[in-house]
């Protein structure tokens, strides 16, 4: 990594992953089918890896694989395990880990590790405990402000998230899931309770009148604003939450906060990135932990997701003329010109464009129907790739 400060994305499949490398992100996070805080993404297999190295490298970029091995592991897993490391060890940057298991083996066959914040690694002996062990980086708890952070940082490298889902426990201790559907949020079977809606009632029957059903759900962090704080705190890795978002998601994010560590933003610019960021997936914003605790107004009053646009999915591309750089689309839903869609594939990642000019059979139209065949001009996309139209809420 030639920054000073590392922007990190979340790859949850190849199309995230292309995404979150074209977008600028200097390194990414990712889980494999086995042993990965997010069972429920679609994740990556060992025969992915040499791919993905490729990918990290493509277009003279050199961005940093990590990979998340970050669950309780029991001993019936272990020999599994210590499988898994051995062979990715020639593959992966680092791996993110908090069971001694993991680090214990990494440390043997010399894999570089971080502590995962289900650690809640929040004080600097903590943080010297974990150096001790050969962790070069700790991933903090996300309970701290940054008056917490700037100490341990000069003990250790230090890594924050900066933008995405807030747990309402404390990191790495909530037992709700585990309690409720027996699926334990510490090996990434989370069922997320904290985001349902509840009806609270007395012993007596009496139901308790809430101005908000959502009495757990804690909003998204975004510290667009905080970046120079954060930097001054020593925070190293800057990352991104969401292994279980989509691509459009990864490269709104990656591109905007790429732009908030590599220049000095103004107000004014801000607050146009974050306009940027609504329209994908949130549950509205807070400034989390990071400048003190959070209050009632941190808590989301959403349904599910705030966003300020929707994605629809439209058709796929059914063949590529790289020479007039024409797209061929079968469309299951209708199109016009000046509608604005994305492009997402395994290889291509994501390519958005207005439409501003179409074919059918060889000539012009203003607008297309389900069922067409139609031409774009576009670069870099391949068949198969999906097509969806983005929308206004």
């Amino acid at each position: 990594m030639s920054r000073i400060y590392e922007l990190m994305a979340p790859a949850g499949y190849f199309p995230m992953l292309v995404a979150a490398v074209k977008a600028g992100a200097d390194a990414v996070y990712f889980g494999l089918n086995d042993y990965s805080m997010r069972a429920s993404s679609k994740n990556f297999s060992i025969s992915d890896l040499d791919e993905m190295r490729e990918i990290s490298r493509s277009g003279n970029r050199d961005v940093m694989l990590y990979l998340t091995l970050n669950t309780i592991i029991y001993d019936n897993e272990i020999e599994k395990l210590n499988e898994i490391l051995n062979q990715v060890k020639d593959k992966v940057d680092a791996v993110i880990c908090w069971d001694h298991a993991v680090m214990t083996q990494c440390r043997e066959i010399g894999i570089p590790f971080f502590i995962s914040t289900q650690a809640s690694v929040a004080n600097v002996s903590a943080a010297r405990f974990y150096k001790q062990l050969g962790a070069q980086r700790v991933v903090l708890a996300r309970e701290l402000s940054l008056s917490q952070i700037a100490p341990i940082s000069k003990e250790i490298e230090v890594e924050c998230f900066v933008h995405g889902a807030m747990c309402v426990a404390i990191s790495g201790r909530c037992f709700m899931s585990q309690f409720t559907s027996e699926k334990s949020a510490n090996r990434g079977e989370c069922h997320q309770n904290c985001r349902r809606s509840y009806t609270i009632t007395d012993s007596s029957g009496n139901e308790l009148e809430l101005e908000n059903s959502r009495v757990m759900s804690a909003k998204d962090l975004c510290t667009l604003h905080l970046i120079p704080l954060m930097k001054k705190a020593g925070v190293t890795s800057y990352k991104i939450e969401g292994r279980g978002r989509d691509p459009r998601y990864v490269d709104t994010v990656t591109r905007a906060y790429r732009k908030a560590l590599d220049e000095d933003l103004t107000e004014e610019e801000i607050k146009e990135l974050i306009f940027e960021l609504k329209k994908v997936f949130n549950r509205s914003f807070s400034n989390g932990f990071y400048l003190g605790e959070p209050s009632a107004e941190d808590f989301s009053k959403a349904e599910n997701n705030e966003a300020t646009e929707i994605k629809t999915y439209i058709g796929k591309i059914i063949n590529y003329y790289s020479k007039p750089q024409v797209a061929s689309i079968q469309l299951v839903a209708d199109l016009r010109i000046g509608d604005e869609i994305v492009i997402i594939g395994n290889k291509t990642g994501i390519e958005r464009i207005t439409v501003s000019s179409m074919q059918k059979e060889h000539s012009e139209v203003s607008s297309a129907s389900k069922g067409d065949e139609i031409g774009i001009q576009i670069d870099n996309v391949r068949r198969n790739d999906e097509v969806y139209l983005i929308q206004q809420k």
